[in-house]
């Protein structure tokens, strides 16, 4: 069986997630930049969920989108689908709901494995990555006042640790390290690259 075929990816997240997995500061973006827990410690932070949805076709592929550039945050960014969860639904049902909403792709079609430990991140979410795999045969449906664009990455390039590529960038005073994935021009990069390194180096370094 491929590393990285949908069954294997479910394999080992069940593993890993059966085994207390770690909590978020020990992997991604947070291996970057020591400092970056320290800074956010007494952020008000606002829960957020999002799908890590593999799609097992000719191989297995990652959904991804495109935001708009007319939203207010995140605006113009490669994501995963997903949002804020409301009330006490949990993280899980928050992910499928947010993915429904954004790209239309049917509950019925998504087999949660589940959620990962949250990550807090500079603008002001506590987001919990919910690992899941996608049956196919769906037809997706993206809201255009919120997706600009869906496309897929197949797993084997996100989990090549050759293809995490690092910039920086300067805040405050302080320089922050983040993941760089460039793919067939798409610009992979910020909290979505730094969840995509966290999955790596939890499943597959």
């Amino acid at each position: 069986m491929s590393p990285f075929s949908a069954d294997e990816f479910r394999r080992r997240a069940e593993a890993h997630l059966r085994d207390e997995p770690g909590d978020f500061s020990l992997f991604g973006d947070y291996r970057l930049n020591t400092g970056l827990q320290s800074t956010i410690q007494g952020m008000k932070l606002r829960d957020a969920a999002v799908l890590i949805g593999v799609v097992e076709d000719d191989e297995a592929h990652v959904i991804l989108t495109k935001r708009q550039d007319s939203l207010r945050r995140h605006s113009g960014q490669i994501a995963f689908p997903g949002g804020k969860i409301d009330g006490d639904e949990g993280a899980e049902l928050a992910a499928i709901r947010e993915t429904e909403e954004e790209i239309g792709l049917g509950r019925h079609f998504i087999d949660v494995i589940g959620p990962m430990p949250q990550i807090p991140v500079m603008s002001g979410f506590r987001i919990t990555p919910v690992l899941a795999t996608v049956r196919p045969g769906f037809l997706l449906k993206p809201n255009p006042d919120e997706v600009e664009h869906v496309f897929k990455v197949p797993l084997s390039f996100l989990m090549d640790p050759l293809n995490h590529e690092q910039g920086e960038w300067e805040r405050g005073g302080e320089i922050r390290r983040f993941y760089v994935m460039p793919y067939e021009g798409w610009r992979i990069w910020g909290i979505t690259a730094g969840i995509i390194r966290s999955v790596y180096e939890r499943l597959y370094e």
